[in-house]
């Protein structure tokens, strides 16, 4: 899988924790919407609102939305917060 990573991502409202693949091709805002939408794929009720982001839980940098996954320091065992 070279065009995907495996990163750690903690919803901290859901008191959840998530192993997930992330295209490294797509824009994080894509991302943020997508990983909204499994969650509440899976039966539970997570809105998206626009205040939505993800964090690096080590460094608390907030990514931009419009930069791709392989322009960040994302990388394969990253740990995510989606807040």
């Amino acid at each position: 899988m070279e065009n995907k990573v495996l990163v750690e991502l903690l919803v901290p409202e859901l008191e959840e924790t998530y192993d997930v693949y992330l295209p490294i091709a797509k824009r994080i805002g894509n991302i943020v919407g997508l990983l909204v939408k499994a969650i509440n794929e899976m039966g539970i009720t997570y809105n998206l609102v626009p205040s939505i982001a993800l964090y690096n839980r080590n460094t608390f940098q907030k990514y931009n939305p419009n930069a791709m996954v392989y322009e960040t320091d994302i990388r394969n065992g990253s740990v995510l917060v989606l807040l």
